[in-house]
């Protein structure tokens, strides 16, 4: 789609042919991503009627009018604003989780009562899956990891009775949120629905939430389909929206079923539950970033009071190797490198223009480097001579050629900071001009 909008963008004018060539390209894109053919061929026609308007062609920038509609359109297509939970008039509010074995209900049970417990809820989870093995003790896991109590009455208990004390229990101790981890089936049957309806009647949830497995696909949209047209469904959670998916489920979900997507999980650790919103996911899609989140992610976890310090020293040029690791260590609290990268404006497009792959795994080997160094020698890279940087290397199970190049790269990382630092002095001008010249002979990234 990124190609698509480049060619556009460079027009001047456009005609009706190129926004029918466009819209060609678009609906092959979206049919490969997976997404449901009714759902592509509405959106295609949507944004056809509107490009070709009078006030399109004759905009100074019809290219750009185009994207912009493309963009309101798809966030239009995911359900225009983020969906918000529920709440109870009365404590407790009462959430259903439903879905398909395998789809990550129990998980996404414990990644729910963490957000919740962060915004000072006081959450329940309830083990209302007896039939599949370790259901329970799974649940119980979780909540001894977030430090959020489980109701269980083990496996010999009904469901439905399960859930209907776990309701007694949660107003006795003041709880003020229910998370009801419902059984799951690898296929939609009757006796499957007819529980789940049982349970509906008897807490009566102010929540429906269906978990779907983002990697499925156009199944994911079938599914959605099926439980709600039997249970009423007021929202989905779609899981694995990281993995090696197109997609097509976010796009599909919201237009076919009129369920809006509440939630989205980015990933395996507790924390990796995040409200979903449409309008960035849309910028996303078409590779304008989400700085949004990236900001959100970064308020969340990183420590302000250190970030000033770190500037400090940066522009005192007392960045030690020490600084580094911290620096690494708050950078992995936002998440997976590539999922940051993706929400950088632009940073999508030179991703596939320069074929950069991040490897996750090449951090680990430099905090390994660094770690098998002396207090003396984080704090002072000049101490780090020949025979210290062979017994680094075999310390941290690396190369010396690994650990020289990080050693040079800190060199230089340390350098330009203090050319940075250099220039909000007199020499400024000149510094600049300086650091221009080499940039323009290929200056790398550290670390790169």
């Amino acid at each position: 789609m990124q190609n698509v909008f480049s060619k556009l963008r460079g027009k001047g004018k456009v005609a009706e042919e190129d926004v029918n060539e466009a819209m060609r390209e678009v609906r092959l894109a979206l049919l490969e991503a997976d997404v449901n053919f009714k759902v592509v061929k509405e959106f295609i026609s949507k944004v056809k009627e509107k490009s070709v308007g009078q006030d399109v062609m004759k905009s100074f920038t019809p290219g750009m009018v185009i994207i912009d509609i493309v963009n309101k359109e798809l966030t239009e297509l995911m359900g225009g604003t983020a969906a918000k939970l529920a709440k109870a008039n009365k404590p407790p509010t009462v959430i259903m989780m439903a879905g398909l074995q395998g789809a990550g209900k129990t998980t996404t049970s414990g990644k729910l009562a963490k957000l919740l417990q962060k915004q000072n809820h006081k959450p329940l989870l309830v083990a209302a899956d007896i039939y599949r093995p370790a259901a329970i003790q799974q649940l119980q896991v979780l909540g001894n990891q977030i430090n959020v109590p489980v109701f269980s009455l083990g496996d010999q208990v009904s469901p439905v009775e399960i859930a209907r004390q776990a309701m007694d229990h949660a107003k006795e101790n003041n709880l003020d949120y229910v998370i009801i981890d419902t059984a799951g089936r690898l296929h939609i049957d009757e006796a499957l629905m007819d529980e789940l309806k049982q349970i509906h009647e008897t807490v009566k949830p102010d929540e429906v939430l269906l978990v779907v497995d983002a990697m499925t696909g156009q199944d994911a949209v079938n599914v959605a389909e099926s439980f709600n047209q039997q249970l009423a469904l007021t929202g989905v959670v779609l899981t694995k929206l990281d993995g090696d998916t197109r997609g097509g489920a976010a796009l599909s979900v919201k237009a076919v079923t009129g369920c809006p997507i509440k939630f989205a999980t980015l990933g395996e650790k507790l924390d990796a539950l995040e409200p979903f919103h449409p309008e960035r996911m849309a910028s996303r899609i078409l590779g304008m970033g989400d700085m949004l989140s990236l900001i959100e992610k970064a308020q969340a976890n990183i420590d302000s009071d250190k970030a000033k310090e770190m500037e400090l020293k940066m522009r005192n040029a007392a960045f030690t190797f020490d600084d580094f690791l911290e620096q690494m260590q708050q950078v992995k609290k936002l998440g997976p490198i590539d999922q940051i990268l993706d929400m950088i404006p632009g940073m999508n497009k030179m991703k596939q223009t320069a074929n950069l792959k991040v490897d996750e795994r090449q951090m680990g080997r430099i905090e390994a480097i660094v770690r098998s160094m002396t207090n003396a020698e984080r704090q002072d890279p000049d101490l780090i001579n020949h025979s210290r940087r062979k017994r680094i290397a075999a310390g941290s199970g690396t190369a010396l050629a690994d650990v020289n190049r990080l050693i040079k790269q800190f060199d230089e990382m340390r350098r330009v900071m203090k050319q940075f630092s250099d220039m909000m002095g007199p020499k400024g001008p000149k510094m600049m001009k300086n650091l221009k010249g080499k940039a323009g002979k290929g200056m790398k990234f550290p670390f790169r």
